[in-house]
């Protein structure tokens, strides 16, 4: 058996095995995995749209706080779902055939498949409730997609090997995480910033990726800071220094 193939096989056990283990038996599990989302969603519209009465991009504030939140939970979910994957799978790195790279993959797969099924349900039902039918950009979506799980992926394939490294650093990560949801675009749009605020933010490459994610459901925006180049620069980049960085703890990552 080839090596390729014989990873192929081991990350399809991985990742039956890391679906099992996180939504269980039961559909109250896969339930859970849409109805968490879907309550952010409608309390950010319950609470914004009594503020005003209409959202900053389009006429729908739940289609609006979707296509923010559903996005930065491509990076978010991915990045930290990944980032335990190792730990998560300890037991069976002592097996010569399962190697870190094979639960990494397991993970990131699962996410995926997760994130774009919830994601399909969740759009499918605000854009049914649409009074008039919007025209999907579905090129900018997938690549907006592929892009800020690779990012996540990037990010948790680094944290995998720094978190078990330098435990301090988990921490740190943690924190400064926090203010990145409030700096995403998930509920105000960047164009709106004025400078040299907005010149800050458009360094934070997930603001990208909101932005981008939007002119996939809104054909009238267009906003002038969004750089696909930069987005897919932070994505091969971290994607490139997470695989670096596991390969050469791999053996330390094993027996730590």
């Amino acid at each position: 058996m080839s090596v390729m193939k014989m990873h192929m096989r081991v990350t399809s056990a991985l990742v039956i095995r890391e679906m099992a283990a996180r939504f269980g038996s039961k559909p109250g599990g896969y339930i859970w995995a849409v109805l968490e989302p879907l309550s952010h969603i409608l309390m950010m519209t319950i609470i914004f749209s009594a503020i005003s009465k209409t959202p900053a991009l389009g006429e729908s504030f739940p289609l609006f706080f979707a296509t923010g939140y559903i996005c930065y939970q491509f990076y978010s979910g991915t990045s930290s779902y990944i980032a335990s994957s190792v730990r998560a799978n300890k037991s069976l790195l002592s097996y010569p055939l399962v190697a870190p790279i094979d639960a990494v993959a397991a993970r990131y797969i699962l996410q995926l498949v997760t994130v774009v099924f919830v994601s399909v349900l969740i759009f499918g039902v605000i854009l049914i409730g649409q009074a008039e039918s919007i025209q999907l950009n579905w090129l900018r979506i997938l690549e907006t997609v592929f892009a800020t799980t690779l990012i996540g992926a990037g990010i948790g394939l680094m944290n995998v090997t720094l978190f078990v490294r330098f435990p301090l650093y988990e921490q740190l990560f943690s924190i400064a995480m926090r203010p990145l949801y409030m700096l995403s675009g998930v509920f105000f749009m960047p164009d709106a910033m004025p400078h040299p605020y907005v010149d800050y933010v458009m360094y934070n490459p997930i603001i990208h990726a909101v932005m981008a994610f939007r002119t996939g459901f809104y054909a009238e925006y267009n906003p002038d800071f969004l750089d696909m180049a930069y987005l897919f620069e932070w994505a091969f980049g971290t994607l490139f220094l997470g695989l670096a960085l596991l390969s050469v703890s791999s053996a330390a990552l094993r027996n730590d």
